[in-house]
């Protein structure tokens, strides 16, 4: 059900408005007054390119559904500045990540529990944004969809060879070795691009072993204090699993140091490699080459014990209405609208994303379906290299560990790097 109108003569501030239209962006400036009977305007911030033109025509259809609001369909607002001027979007449809919970932490953002479709969040999902800092009291935002990630293989490569999928450690060696015996690349390396190593190699092998929110808590606490004496620290719990990192390093191409994602993509949709370590956003990508592979995905193991498969997950999207916003009844409306099941799966199943809701149908597509009941079980981790602020450059550090320097003195860096910026704060 949607808000009640507001009444006639509500007045809406003036702003000027970026809109995505055909691939070219429009401004729209806006009546400081809106006279009865006319709609007022809200602005929709989202800006995932590959969904542009899905919530697009979400919007579109939104506004001729009803006579009580318009949408306008924003990618183009700066968000940090936008909140510094206390103009931001009415509402936003967004990756929730550690810049996004900065606004959250600050209280930027309203409090959202009243819906309805707040309650439906899975607890477990829910409790992903408090992974990062929160603001007491509020449910600021509402997951929309989840992106799991694990390896993604090559299923005929590995039938071909006689080769399972692995669930320990030492069967992971063993496949990689099988595979490098029979003269194929276990591994499509892309270490040219940082941040395909930290999404992938770092994240995957830090996840697998260690319990990312607790140390990222361990480390808040700590501080300015992180270093060679602290409980916890870059060097003292990530060390062992970025060796692992590193020891996996034998097995990928031989010019994986020139090679980028683009690359990686192409690589593994012409079948030359039997495994890559990214996301389900490389899909879309290795389809337009148009070859007929037959592609996977499975956890990485990296300890002996299958009990400890994890994949890893971010909140892909998350919807929420900034506090100072002028258009909370229609951002709000608009959220319900989203949120109806025909909607909201429809966008999962077209772009690989996993329900947020209790009662979220399974995915289908074949290329995913492998990491259901990861997922089913709460059987999941965010990215590590997701919750170190961007001051500090981590990737280009894991990109230069991965390149040769010394793992336990690049990380001995990290936590220096970790307790200064804690000491400026």
């Amino acid at each position: 059900m949607l808000p009640p109108l507001p009444s006639a003569g509500t007045c809406v501030s003036r702003r000027t408005f970026l809109a995505a239209a055909g691939g070219s962006l429009a401004a729209f400036g806006l009546a400081a007054c809106s006279p009865a009977g006319t709609q007022p305007t809200i602005t929709f911030h989202q800006s995932k390119p590959e969904a542009v033109p899905y919530f697009r025509d979400l919007t579109a259809k939104f506004t001729a559904s009803q006579s009580r609001f318009r949408v306008l369909h924003d990618m183009a607002t700066n968000l940090s500045a936008s909140f510094v001027r206390s103009s931001p979007p009415d509402l936003g449809c967004l990756n929730y990540n550690l810049e996004m919970a900065r606004f959250m932490e600050r209280g930027a953002l309203s409090d959202l529990a009243d819906l309805p479709e707040a309650a439906s969040i899975r607890d477990d999902v829910l409790d992903l944004t408090n992974w990062y800092p929160t603001y007491p009291g509020r449910t600021s935002v509402i997951p929309y969809s989840v992106m799991a990630a694990s390896v993604i293989y090559n299923r005929r490569i590995f039938e071909a060879n006689g080769l399972s999928v692995p669930t320990t450690w030492d069967e992971l060696l063993d496949v990689c070795e099988r595979l490098k015996a029979a003269g194929i690349t276990p591994i499509y390396g892309t270490f040219r691009d940082p941040w395909t190593i930290a999404q992938g190699l770092f994240d995957y092998t830090v996840g697998g072993m260690v319990d990312v929110r607790g140390f990222y808590q361990s480390m808040h606490e700590a501080g300015e204090k992180v270093g060679p004496d602290s409980e916890v620290s870059f060097q003292k719990t990530l060390l062992e699993p970025v060796r692992r990192m590193v020891q996996l390093k034998k097995y990928v191409n031989a010019d994986a140091a020139s090679r980028g994602y683009g690359d990686g993509n192409t690589a593994m949709a012409q079948g030359q490699a039997a495994m890559y370590f990214q996301g389900p956003w490389a899909f879309g990508e290795i389809e337009k080459a148009g070859t007929d592979v037959d592609l996977g995905t499975f956890p990485l193991p990296v300890t002996d014990n299958p009990a400890d498969l994890k994949v890893r997950v971010n909140i892909d999207l998350s919807l929420w209405v900034p506090e100072v916003s002028n258009g909370q009844q229609g951002a709000r409306a608009f959220i319900q609208y989203l949120m109806q099941p025909e909607i909201q799966d429809t966008y999962n199943a077209k772009f690989l994303g996993f329900g947020t809701v209790k009662d979220a149908p399974p995915v289908t597509d074949p290329r995913i379906v492998e990491m259901q009941k990861y997922y089913d079980e709460g059987r999941f981790y965010m990215g590590a290299s997701q919750f170190i602020p961007n001051t500090i450059p981590a990737a280009n550090y894991i990109q230069s560990i991965i390149g040769g320097a010394d793992a336990e003195a690049t990380l001995r860096r990290m936590d220096a790097d970790w307790a200064r910026l804690a000491f400026r704060a």
